[in-house]
């Protein structure tokens, strides 16, 4: 089956793991509305239109129930600039729940929110999410998709674990999951639209941020667990690590071979939201590396920044640039661009290589459409 996208259409560039869900299917938290729903239009938003009379957009974050999703969420929720229709996507539905009911407490009027389950270590459940809404938008149930906001992440620990289709889970969730997800949910982006992927500083050697640089090899083999060169001597823990800087090089590399074939008015950028202590993304780690990160890191995120980097935020902060990528009207332009937080950077030599953003694009296809 072939991506919904074709090869080098309209645009070009201008210069942790989860466990398995019990079962696959598409559900809706009860807890859905947020305020009163605004009314829906698939026109163009006109540049001097206002709250009351601009048409309702909807913004997806995977993700979106703890940490920097969380936060991005929060921000557009209390956007004045709506009205806002937000779908957080997280695979446990007491957390969504439970987000949904705080979300829904500092929503400005008339912007809504709803949870959606989807098992992102499940490509079966990601088309169905991705049908469902799909459908929903189609008939006018959920207002026209102005962002995809592909944050959820994974991290893994010690162990190589693999997705329920046998894929190791970092690259299985961080990459190939919001791959497919993204390209069912083209045909539904209507311009302007924007695809926002969650990157990070750690798939470029050059930023010394103490995880091993990534260590690449052909889309099949990162698939199935198989580090390139660089990777052969790691033992299980930095090998874990290697995964998640190479993961997050395919995100960018991802990114910007999805702006060059997506079409004109739909854009896509890639976003670097620093160091956030205490997001959950060491769940898996071993227990010292998680505790200093859930319950010390958190408390010195001043010391951190002026001892070892300045690029360290807490979730609010990193989050609020998130969602400015997805709703600042002044970025509607932008596309293929790399953010560190809110200013745009160049990512690492290695992420530029056409050739493997083609093999990239090409073999994740096949991985995604078996």
């Amino acid at each position: 089956m072939k991506s919904p996208i074709p090869a080098r259409s309209i645009m070009t560039q201008v210069s942790p793991a989860e466990d398995r869900a019990d079962q696959d299917n598409l559900t809706l938290d009860g807890l859905s509305l947020v305020g009163a729903a605004a009314g829906r239009d698939d026109g163009v938003m006109p540049d001097n239109a206002t709250p009351a009379t601009r048409p309702t957009q909807t913004v997806l974050i995977t993700g979106g129930t703890s940490g920097i999703g969380l936060a991005a969420a929060r921000t557009v929720l209390r956007s004045p600039n709506g009205p806002w229709h937000v779908i957080v996507a997280n695979r446990d539905p007491a957390r969504a729940r439970a987000a949904v009911e705080e979300l829904t407490r500092s929503a400005a009027t008339g912007n809504t929110v709803e949870s959606l389950a989807v098992n992102l270590a499940s490509l079966s459940s990601v088309r169905s999410f991705a049908g469902a809404l799909t459908a929903r938008v189609r008939s006018g149930q959920v207002p026209p998709i102005q962002a995809v906001i592909c944050n959820a992440g994974v991290q893994a620990g010690t162990e190589l674990t693999l997705t329920a289709d046998g894929y190791e889970s970092t690259f299985g969730v961080n990459h190939l999951a919001h791959f497919l997800l993204v390209n069912e949910l083209v045909p539904v982006l209507q311009a302007p639209a924007r695809v926002v992927v969650v990157a990070s500083d750690t798939h470029d050697p050059a930023m010394k941020t103490g995880v091993p640089a990534p260590a690449w090899s052909t889309a099949t083999d990162l698939a199935y667990g198989r580090l390139g060169p660089l990777g052969q001597k790691d033992s299980a823990f930095i090998a874990g690590q290697r995964r998640y800087s190479t993961s997050k090089l395919a995100n960018i590399v991802f990114t910007y071979e999805l702006a060059r074939r997506l079409p004109a008015g739909i854009t896509a950028n890639a976003f670097n939201p620093g160091l956030v202590p205490g997001t959950g993304l060491q769940r898996s780690a071993p227990a010292p590396v998680r505790f200093i990160s859930q319950h010390i890191l958190p408390r010195m995120t001043w010391l951190v920044r002026r001892v070892v980097t300045p690029n360290v935020h807490t979730a609010e902060e990193s989050g609020s640039a998130l969602a400015r990528l997805a709703i600042d009207p002044a970025l509607a332009g932008t596309t293929g661009k790399y953010f560190d937080g809110r200013e745009i950077a160049s990512s690492s030599a290695e992420s530029y290589d056409m050739p493997r953003a083609t093999e990239l694009w090409e073999t994740s296809t096949e991985l995604a459409h078996p």
